[in-house]
Order: C-alpha cells, then sequence, then structure tokens
C-alpha cells in the first residue's frame, strides 16, 4: 500500500471530469470525494511481495481461467457518499464475470468501471493503520468480495471478508487461499516472502488493521 502524499488543489471532480487529461494528473493517485489524492510509490520490497503473490494467482488462474490478476491499476470503486471514487489497490483479480474476457477495454480514461472480487494492500514503511483500515472498510463497501493485507515484516496475511466479524489470518508457515472465491488455490506464505535484512528495533513496525 502506498501512503497519501498529498491532495492537489484543483476544484473537486464530478462524474464527468474522472477522465482528466494525464497531463494533468501525477504519476499515482487516487481519486477521494472528488479530489486528485497523490500516492508515493510501494516500496521495493512491497512490490516484490506484490508480484510474487501475483504470480501464485496467474498460476492457477492459467489451469482455471476465471478472470484477470493485474498489478497497481486504478479502479473505480463507488460509494453511495462518493460516486467518483477511484482506488488502486497493489493487486486486484477481476473475474470474467465482472468484466468478461471478450468485454472491449476503454483505449482512453484513468481507471477502469469495474469493481476488483479481490483487492491486495501490502504494507510499505510508513502506511497509517488508520489508512489501512478505512481501505480495508471502503474496498468492502464497494463490493469487494475479499481483502488480503499483507504484512511482510510478520509475515502474515489477514483477510477480510464483507459482513464478516472477524479477520482469518495465515501465517508463515501456513497456505493461503481464496475460500469460496478461488476454490482450490493455495499458495505457501512464506513463499511470498523474500530474505531481506530486518530493521533495528525501534526503526519502525508496520500498521495493523484489526487493531
Amino acid at each position: 500500500m502506498a501512503t497519501a502524499a498529498e491532495l492537489l488543489d484543483d476544484p473537486p471532480l464530478g462524474e464527468d471530469d474522472l477522465d482528466t487529461p494525464a497531463e494533468r494528473l501525477p504519476d499515482r493517485y487516487e481519486v477521494v470525494d472528488g479530489r486528485v489524492l497523490e500516492i508515493r510509490p510501494m516500496s521495493f520490497y512491497a512490490t516484490e511481495v506484490a508480484n510474487r503473490l501475483k504470480s501464485a494467482l496467474d498460476r492457477f488462474l492459467l489451469t482455471t481461467d476465471t478472470g484477470r490478476s493485474r498489478i497497481e491499476l486504478l479502479f473505480r470503486i463507488p460509494l453511495p457518499e462518493d460516486r467518483t471514487r477511484n482506488r488502486q489497490p497493489d493487486l486486484v483479480y477481476v473475474s470474467y464475470d465482472r468484466w468478461p474476457r471478450d468485454r472491449a477495454i476503454p483505449f482512453t480514461g484513468n481507471a477502469l468501471d469495474v469493481v476488483p472480487d479481490l483487492a491486495a494492500e501490502v504494507v510499505s514503511p510508513g502506511d497509517a493503520a488508520d489508512d489501512l483500515v478505512a481501505k480495508v472498510r471502503e474496498y468492502l463497501r464497494g463490493g469487494v468480495r475479499l481483502v488480503w493485507v499483507v504484512y511482510p515484516l510478520a509475515q502474515e496475511v489477514h483477510a477480510y471478508l464483507p459482513g464478516a466479524n472477524t479477520v482469518r489470518v495465515s501465517f508463515a508457515a501456513d497456505d493461503l487461499d481464496a475460500g469460496d472465491l478461488l476454490p482450490g488455490f493455495r499458495t505457501p506464505v512464506a513463499a511470498l516472502f523474500p530474505p531481506t535484512e530486518r530493521p533495528a528495533p525501534g526503526a519502525g513496525g508496520q500498521p495493523d488493521p484489526a487493531a
């Protein structure tokens, strides 16, 4: 997950303004309450973790052919109070039920107008717990069927489902699955995390949206 950097000072966007020319936008951004919110890039390590998770999904999707996984794309996730909400999850899975394989992809436009079935956020250093909590709840309210929050330092994946009052935690010794969303998908949690030099004690930890 990339922490927000700043809100741009442009006037709020309406539903007819979602295709703002790219030259007027930052490289990475989201749209929240009609305003463009610049977001920082993922850390190198978080990007590697996201790519490993995508590779595991892609291997499974080659055998089931039920949809596509994508990294860091902008999606429109409308909420009752904010119809123009655009978010950029670190990783998504979009089923062919929600976006058919032969449906044309717009040549212009900034956000794909479909709510992903699965959204994943990989925690980078400096990510705020409040932001993670808000994003998880928002994804679920917007129609995402499963949210993963991946904690590289703890080597854990926390899974959230709509309407559930509990968080399912998969530890390094476990296999990660996607429940009823992708029956049969399993990948070792430990394999998602390449070796790294751990930060010294007191150098900053990772937020927990379940806290």
